[in-house]
């Protein structure tokens, strides 16, 4: 793997603080980004009859280095086996192989404990899985574990008006089944949340709070301490949804205060198929199972069966070993970055590409007009063109975006817009890539006969 942080101690080169973005050079910055596009081989591809791509859809799923893709062909290679059962040299490879992506993973995100850190599917079974435990509880309610978790009629759950639909869809069902009512903090028009009526909103009745870290539309990264220390203070327990954070800024769960996360493997460099939650291990040990079965046990009788601690709890039948080879992989990678160097990249990518495309007449951001508080999501909207339109001419360039609601349907609602254009950014991109954006969607303004 090339290491493509240059340190600034080792050159005279001093790491800067964010800055606007606009008219940095690359001589004041701590990473080498050629270097890093070095390291992601799927960079150097054409498309669309030989054009260079153009990769500006991260927040739907990142591009892998070489040093990920790697780590799993040289684990399936040579070490390949079922994790946590064998008596063989290969089952002990396999496991101290996983065991120790799990320790590097949940370090990335300030996690001591790597027992805290289960592995899934991906983010959106993390949540399901937090919030069926919840309904499973339910069910069962003269269990200890049961009344931790179990909600009822006169219950609420507190979500907000920017959720991606994996974070809203569990707790609209979680409500269905049990009886529950779900509130929701709504979006002001400065695209930020409504927090004018938080103190009613959190209640005595609030028994969770889910929310995103950061919008994979808006880019607005939201005020975690705060939600959290009004959450506690009634006793509910908080879900943050970190698919958009973990990738493109430090976190520290454990600073945030958060009793749960969920977070994605494929938006972080790492591979798809895997996701991870964290979870306060004394919630995790009073947490019903999800899915039973395989190496989720302790013990099993013919008639009834025990569960095993967690992380095993949740991690039922043969887990997604090579993928979290991977993800380990990934992690060492942003680690070797520094994570304040990435955060800093990316938010002078974000700045220029606000600053351009709010100079083009007819467009019109959905988002944080400034980088105060925002990630690298950068939503918009060209008068007069449909977004699928826009998307295609953007194609047609060798750019690639996402259009649509973006799985966050009922805040597009709320801004009175079907569908918009996205850019999102990672710690591949460069400033010319910003600049063929926009100069790609003026020249879908002009083939759509909406600007000069």
């Amino acid at each position: 793997m090339t290491v493509a942080y240059r340190d600034p101690a080792a050159d005279g080169v001093a790491v800067q603080p964010p800055s606007s973005g606009v008219g940095d050079t690359v001589a004041d910055l701590a990473l080498d980004i050629a270097a890093i596009r070095a390291d992601f081989p799927i960079l150097e591809r054409t498309v669309r009859d030989g054009k260079p791509l153009i990769y500006l859809d991260s927040g739907a799923t990142s591009q892998r280095p070489v040093g990920v893709i790697d780590a799993e062909q040289e684990y399936v290679t040579t070490s390949n086996a079922a994790v946590h059962r064998g008596a063989h040299q290969l089952s002990e490879e396999a496991t101290d192989a996983f065991e120790s992506a799990r320790s590097r993973i949940a370090a990335f995100v300030g996690v001591t404990n790597p027992d805290e850190l289960i592995f899934t599917k991906n983010a959106t079974e993390s949540i399901n899985l937090v919030a069926y435990a919840f309904g499973n509880a339910s069910f069962v309610p003269d269990t200890s574990s049961g009344r931790r978790f179990a909600l009822g009629v006169g219950d609420e759950i507190l979500v907000t008006e920017m959720e991606h639909h994996a974070n809203l869809v569990p707790w609209q069902e979680l409500c269905r089944r049990t009886g529950a009512t779900l509130r929701w903090i709504p979006v002001g028009a400065d695209f930020r949340l409504d927090l004018t009526d938080l103190d009613t909103l959190i209640n005595d009745r609030t028994r969770v709070v889910a929310f995103t870290h950061q919008s994979n539309v808006l880019g607005t990264v939201n005020p975690v301490r705060r939600l959290v220390d009004a959450a506690h203070a009634v006793g509910a327990l908080v879900v943050l949804d970190a698919c958009q954070s973990v990738p493109h800024m430090p976190v520290d769960f454990y600073s945030l205060g958060v009793d749960f996360a969920a977070f994605s493997g494929h938006k972080m460099l790492g591979p798809s198929g895997i996701g991870c939650l964290y979870g306060r291990f004394e919630l995790l040990s009073a947490m019903p199972p999800f899915i039973t079965g395989g190496s989720m046990i302790e013990q099993v009788f013919i008639d009834h069966a025990t569960y095993a601690l967690p992380p095993a709890r949740f991690e039922a039948g043969v887990p997604m070993t090579s993928q979290a080879v991977g993800l380990g992989a990934a992690a060492d990678y942003l680690s070797h970055l520094g994570m304040d160097a990435v955060a800093d990249w990316e938010h002078r990518l974000t700045a220029l590409a606000l600053q351009e495309l709010s100079a083009v007449d007819g467009v019109r951001i959905i988002g944080p007009a400034d980088t105060t508080d925002r990630g690298g999501a950068v939503s918009f909207v060209v008068d007069g063109v449909h977004a699928h339109d826009v998307g295609q001419i953007l194609d047609d360039s060798g750019i690639a975006v996402r259009v649509g609601h973006h799985c966050a349907w009922p805040l597009h609602r709320t801004f009175g817009v079907q569908a918009t254009v996205r850019a999102s950014f990672a710690v591949y991109n460069t400033p010319d890539e910003v600049h063929a954006l926009v100069a790609a969607v003026r020249e879908a303004q002009r083939f759509f006969g909406t600007g000069s």
